[in-house]
């Protein structure tokens, strides 16, 4: 087979949730299948994190936004190389590939007016993927997702349907507690503390920063002995401007702001960690729950969505919609005894291993394999 693969932005050099499943699920195919020829197509970019190998090669496409390296350059691009099926992997898909086409799509939050939100960067995607989804799912026959919950979540928008698999995501082999020089260095180039809490968001309302702020601040004003929070992802305005609307701009100096974080660096910053905080309001799937995890670094994340899925009664769940929830369970997180701290972190580091992109590229191929008609595929992050 002569196989597509859209990964748009994975040469860029601030990588996030879809340009991470598209890496690591090529890589993972480039180790699984030396049978079939693959074409994978990429905006230009600084970070070169994917190499061509003999059945592997890279087609770089030019653009000047996402929409129209989409719509128009990669269609283009697509026609001269005689494609058996293109899989898209960022949610939407060229409306006229000429090819069978799969796309996977990480959520429909977009679709829910509730997430509109964000930067106006974030609402012009909000809007191109309200419009294009429905569009290239009806002309699909086979849908992937990546959890039950987003899979219930697609057949109640779209209406029941055949079409809809569940494929989870995987986690990386590097997350895993690095050795402690490697911890050590880690920890003197961002200035972590000695001890701290751990969050990964922005400023995409569904991460609910400003709702894991508030909590923190009445977790300071209740334990004896806070520890600071360290926040990766996140600027300083952002920060600031949330710690001013809920009157506590005194926090900031407990708060450590990493900014954009290099995935490599990830996992110890996980490891380090006593404890990791996703109380996010939606998520298709949540891979840094199972990251966290793998680390050995116990979890409390939302008792919504997918995340009680995910987490497999292996981390505290709290209601992301309520402060005063989520800030009790980082209080009873303080007051546990080391030894059920071990269980839980026990727990979670066997969950984890569940999860694998090898596991995931498998699923993937055999759909490749078994395509005679065009098909659709979606997946959460």
């Amino acid at each position: 087979m002569r196989i597509g693969i859209e990964a748009q932005r994975i040469f860029r050099k601030k990588k996030h949730g879809m340009d991470i499943y598209a890496l690591e699920l090529i890589r993972q195919l480039q180790q699984t299948d030396r049978l079939n020829q693959y074409f994978i197509f990429v905006k230009p970019g600084e970070d070169h994190c994917l190499q061509e190998t003999e059945n592997f090669k890279i087609v770089e496409v030019n653009g000047l936004t996402y929409a129209d390296w989409e719509q128009i350059s990669l269609p283009l691009a697509i026609s001269e190389y005689n494609l058996d099926v293109l899989h898209c992997t960022s949610n939407t898909a060229p409306l006229f590939a000429g090819v069978p086409t799969m796309i996977t799509l990480h959520d429909i939050i977009y679709l829910n007016q509730n997430f509109s939100g964000g930067s106006l960067y974030q609402r012009l995607g909000h809007y191109y993927r309200k419009w294009i989804v429905p569009e290239v799912f009806k002309k699909a026959k086979k849908v992937f997702t990546v959890s039950n919950f987003e899979k219930e979540h697609i057949d109640n928008y779209f209406g029941e349907t055949d079409k809809v698999e569940v494929i989870y995501n995987g986690v990386s082999s590097k997350f895993h507690s690095p050795e402690n020089h490697e911890l050590e260095e880690i920890r003197k180039a961002l200035s972590l503390p000695e001890k701290y809490l751990f969050f990964l968001g922005n400023t995409v309302p569904k991460k609910n920063m400003p709702g894991l702020l508030e909590a923190y601040v009445r977790y300071r004003d209740t334990v004896k002995k806070p520890l600071p929070l360290v926040i990766a992802e996140s600027s300083e305005s952002d920060i600031n401007a949330i710690l001013q609307k809920i009157k506590r701009p005194d926090v900031r100096k407990h708060l450590h702001l990493t900014g954009y974080v290099n995935h490599d660096w990830l996992p110890g910053l996980y490891a380090m960690a006593e404890l990791f905080l996703y109380p996010s309001l939606r998520e298709s799937f949540g891979i840094p729950i199972i990251e966290a995890m793998s680390c050995g670094t116990p979890v409390i994340t939302s008792n919504t969505s997918s995340m009680p899925e995910v987490a497999g009664g292996c981390a505290i769940l709290c209601d992301p919609y309520d402060v005063a929830d989520m800030a009790q369970q980082m209080i009873s997180f303080d007051q546990m005894g080391q030894s059920d701290k071990d269980i839980l972190i026990a727990e979670g580091l066997a969950h984890s291993t569940h999860f694998t992109w090898e596991k995931t590229a498998h699923s993937v191929l055999n759909k490749y394999r078994g395509t005679n008609v065009q098909f659709l595929s979606f997946s959460i992050l």
